[in-house]
């Protein structure tokens, strides 16, 4: 049993308060590794503390809804020290997130940290901007730089790219 948990793929996104770019991260993953058929563990937290246990955004949820995809059960929580060894990838939004994981990190981590972006052809570097203090078309910027990193995993996990 331990060999099939190993083989499947454990994604973690990550923001700034888990309330909206990564939780909508986590829900374009569900629904293309759905789509795909392959069994992933994927999950989102944040760098802070300030909105653990709240649902995403609602500007969020009413976005992922848009795009068939319903993220309401979603709750945010915070980076911690073991998600570090319980996930293989932790993608973060953005370099401060990326900054803030790499110096909680400990010792014996095992994940490879690296930006969302950095998955996608040309956008190496880059955050996917951050839509809270924005107006609600910025959710649909956000979904989809966060839809195409969905689709680049699960490229990179498909059993056919082998």
């Amino acid at each position: 049993m331990l060999d099939d948990t190993k083989k499947r793929p454990a994604i973690l996104f990550l923001c700034l308060g888990n309330i909206c770019r990564s939780p909508l991260a986590e829900g374009a993953a569900r629904a293309a590794f759905a789509r795909a058929g392959i069994e992933a563990l994927l999950d989102s937290a944040g760098t802070g503390d300030w909105h653990v246990g709240h649902p995403p955004d609602a500007r969020a949820q009413a976005e992922a809804r848009r795009r068939g995809t319903d993220i309401s059960d979603l709750r945010a929580r915070q980076l911690s020290p073991g998600d570090f060894t319980r996930f293989d990838l932790i993608l973060a939004a953005d370099e401060s997130n990326l900054h803030d994981a790499r110096a909680i990190r400990p010792a014996g981590a095992t994940a490879e940290l690296r930006l969302m972006l950095d998955l996608l052809p040309g956008r190496a570097g880059e955050g996917v901007t951050d839509p809270y203090y924005g107006e609600a078309d910025g959710f649909a910027t956000t979904w989809d730089d966060v839809d195409a990193v969905a689709v680049a995993l699960v490229a990179e996990f498909s059993p056919s790219s082998g």
